[in-house]
């Protein structure tokens, strides 16, 4: 019976040091867009922890502030979990490799996996696997210290291009207020670079907020910033212009659109937000008419160009809000963003 147990402690043993290993690649090596059970119940908890004392207050500076610790605490807490995972696992090698007592089994997982060393292997297999633990302790640890710089690589392009777009757009960004200012300042005309810089901005958001999914949680340096946000006001600022602006058209406008829309969509898959893959022109989307309206009065008010025909005009946005509508209020809800036009602002409070 004894020796029965034995051999089912070794195989759990392995298959936990296995499948925290596996988390390890997971979250911090494989660049492609998969969940980890580990990280995923390691942020859920934090999550839950922060969203008790975010019920203290409807401030959201108070908010803010909360939630801006909420990502690095997660990401910081992945590496105890797992090592506590790796020690629990090896405990139970050790024991089913003939040490007596499970604190002595614990003790010299522990030492091994830390390189204290004031606990002694027995025999040539523990202190193979002693080695082996020390091992994987090493490389948990030095894969999250390789893992930061590349993270804070892709936050630092993501918070660089929302920062300049409080230039173009206004802060809260809306955008109605970026193709007012670029008529007034640059013109137009000079929409079609804006589209190009904006689509490789959302194949990079695409990338970087899948692979390394903790960044959709990092927040801004400044807390009326929010990438979810800005990714609102350049859509919907596309949308208008394809929709609205009676300019020639630019082919840029249309890529940049779909580049969001299928960026914002991965992101929500990735997280299991639900929306509609298909949706229809003549879907409901949170945008109501009347905010139609006046947007495109305003726009008529400043001179801009629009299309004679208002109605053609609603029809041909909500076509292209369609698309995003619903992923879009999803994240900012999930991310509890920044309130802005035509995005947050749509959250229940």
């Amino acid at each position: 019976m004894i020796l029965f147990l034995r051999i089912l402690v070794l195989l759990l043993g392995t298959i936990l040091v296995i499948f925290t290993l596996f988390s390890a690649i997971r979250t911090l090596v494989l660049p492609r867009a998969i969940q980890d059970q580990i990280t995923k119940f390691t942020f859920t908890v934090i999550r839950r922890m922060l969203s008790f004392l975010l019920r203290f207050s409807n401030d959201y500076q108070f908010r803010d502030r909360i939630m801006a610790y909420y990502a690095p605490v997660a990401l910081l807490a992945l590496l105890p979990v797992w090592l506590v995972l790796v020690t629990i696992g090896f405990t139970g090698i050790f024991w089913s490799l003939g040490i007596t007592s499970w604190y002595d089994a614990f003790l010299l997982s522990g030492s091994s996996l830390l390189t204290l060393g004031f606990a002694r292997a027995e025999n040539f297999i523990q202190l193979s696997l002693v080695f082996l633990e020390a091992t994987i302790g090493l490389m948990l640890i030095a894969l999250l210290i390789a893992y930061l710089p590349t993270m804070y690589a892709a936050f630092q392009r993501r918070a660089s291009a929302v920062a300049l777009l409080e230039v173009r757009a206004g802060d809260p960004p809306s955008a109605v207020e970026m193709l007012l200012r670029f008529n007034r300042i640059q013109g137009l005309n000079q929409l079609h670079e804006t589209w190009q810089s904006w689509e490789k901005w959302f194949v990079d958001l695409q990338e970087s907020h899948t692979s390394l999914s903790m960044l959709v949680f990092f927040r801004s340096p400044q807390p009326r910033h929010s990438w979810i946000t800005a990714s609102g006001t350049v859509l919907d600022a596309a949308a208008l212009t394809l929709s609205t602006l009676d300019i020639p058209h630019d082919f840029q406008a249309d890529l940049c659109l779909r580049a969001g829309y299928l960026a914002l969509r991965q992101i929500a898959d990735f997280f299991n937000v639900p929306y509609n893959p298909n949706p229809h022109v003549g879907d409901p989307i949170s945008i109501t008419r009347e905010e139609f309206d006046q947007a495109y009065d305003q726009l008529a008010a400043q001179d801009l160009p629009v299309r004679f025909n208002r109605d053609q005009a609603w029809r041909d946005f909500a076509g292209w809000r369609v698309n995003y509508d619903q992923v879009l209020i999803a994240l900012a809800e999930l991310t509890i963003a920044p309130e802005a036009p035509w995005s947050s602002d749509r959250l229940s409070k």
